[in-house]
């Protein structure tokens, strides 16, 4: 087979939300940039994930000229609710940081934005791609081979951007000896449902019940995303729209349950829930980014937005090295990103232990009637102290990302 050689200054590996953002703000630089991608564009938008987005993400989407429906669609949220046995308090963002808030705006839709302004800009990205593979990612000269459309390429580049997800094959490429890889794996999943019914409230609620976690959560005026803590041993198929919906109403707080709007699910799953990072996030010319690196459970909503800190981290980087000719500073991507990621990394996993239900299961070195108690003093003093809601209103609005 003939093989077709291209060039480019950074090849994206993977067309996801952080592929796609680094492609565009290193396009508006007048850095080049070719994304490649297995799957197809539809698969990618068929991905139903996250939609709460910290003001760090909503600058960055802002900065790659691609935030005007996300400005006109999105919704600001300044706060959102814990519930604990029916019991709601109120987390109030914006009062508690200094007027920080979040957007409430799907990963789908930012994916779509983002897809249509590569594709308007002429921007080169590569979908259902196959046998790709990188090469002397720790030489002056990296290359990725792929197959496209029958024909076998070389994309011949500076650096390589591994945005491919926690299954691709960038975070594989970085020797196993120099990489350590640490891992959390929750012993319950998320059983979420996506209906066009009204949410049940204007902000988000976190639930912790003794019948086991609940989250109440919106896409839009109009479209819910619920979801319900549940064993891992369950399976989609054995909840029905009703089953789901009445036990979701035995989670939420009493007045709420009552004005909860039900419906037939559009997207139904479970999700398992773990805490991942790997170091570093670098070798040589590649860089990792959001899940080729790191994952996060759900519960804190950092997912997105460490994948797109860590883009804001490589998007420096990499204008200093072409603007200043400065590529000592590619050295420093993974020292800042990690600091973030594991700052990240706690809150969630901080978060998940105080409102999950661990009854019967195995917790650490203790009992879960012991980690019981003290999940249950940590919630009573942050929830009741000023000192603790600002706590959790400061990771939850995001910190200030690094500069390089």
């Amino acid at each position: 087979m003939f093989l077709q050689t291209i060039k480019t200054q950074v090849a994206i590996i993977g067309a996801g939300p952080s592929g796609l953002l680094l492609g565009q703000l290193l396009a508006k630089q007048g850095i080049s940039n070719i994304i490649l991608e297995r799957v197809t564009g539809d698969y990618v938008l068929g991905r139903i994930r996250a939609g709460i987005l910290e003001q760090g993400f909503v600058n960055l989407v802002r900065e790659a000229g691609v935030g005007a429906r996300m400005d006109r669609e999105g919704e600001i949220h300044e706060g959102f609710a814990i519930a604990v046995n029916g019991k709601l308090t109120h987390i109030d963002l914006k009062g508690l940081t200094g007027g920080k808030t979040v957007m409430c705006y799907g990963q789908v839709e930012i994916t779509k934005d983002l897809m249509e302004a590569r594709a308007a800009a002429g921007l080169s990205t590569y979908y259902q791609t196959s046998e790709l593979a990188l090469h002397d990612v720790n030489a002056e000269q990296p290359s990725v081979t792929f197959n496209y459309q029958g024909q076998a390429y070389t994309l011949s580049c500076d650096y390589i951007a591994g945005c491919d997800g926690f299954h691709g094959v960038s975070r594989q490429t970085i020797p196993q000896a120099l990489r350590t890889e640490h891992e959390r794996v929750y012993p319950f999943g998320w059983l979420g449902v996506l209906s066009d019914t009204p949410p049940v409230s204007e902000e988000l609620i976190y639930c912790h019940h003794e019948r086991g976690f609940a989250l109440a959560s919106r896409r839009s005026a109009t479209r819910s995303r619920y979801y319900l803590q549940v064993p891992l041993t369950e399976k989609v198929e054995d909840w029905s729209d009703d089953a789901f919906w009445e036990e979701l109403k035995r989670r939420l707080p009493a007045e709420l349950a009552e004005q909860l709007v039900t419906g037939p699910s559009i997207e139904k799953s479970i999700a398992p829930l773990r805490s991942f990072v790997c170091e570093p996030m670098q070798y040589g010319q590649l860089f990792l980014v959001g899940d080729a690196a790191h994952i996060v459970p759900p519960t804190g909503a950092k997912g997105l937005n460490l994948a797109a800190s860590d883009v804001a981290t490589l998007y420096a980087i990499l204008t200093r090295v072409y603007q200043q000719g400065d590529k000592a500073c590619t050295s420093r991507y993974s020292e800042i990103a990690l600091r973030r990621v594991w700052n990240g990394e706690r809150f969630s996993w901080w978060m998940s232990n105080m409102l999950h239900n661990y009854q019967g299961m195995p917790v650490a070195d203790m009992g879960s009637l012991t980690f019981k108690r003290f999940m249950e003093s940590e919630l009573n003093y942050y929830l009741q102290s000023e000192a603790g809601r600002r706590v959790i209103a400061e990771q939850y609005v995001g910190l200030a990302y690094e500069s390089v």
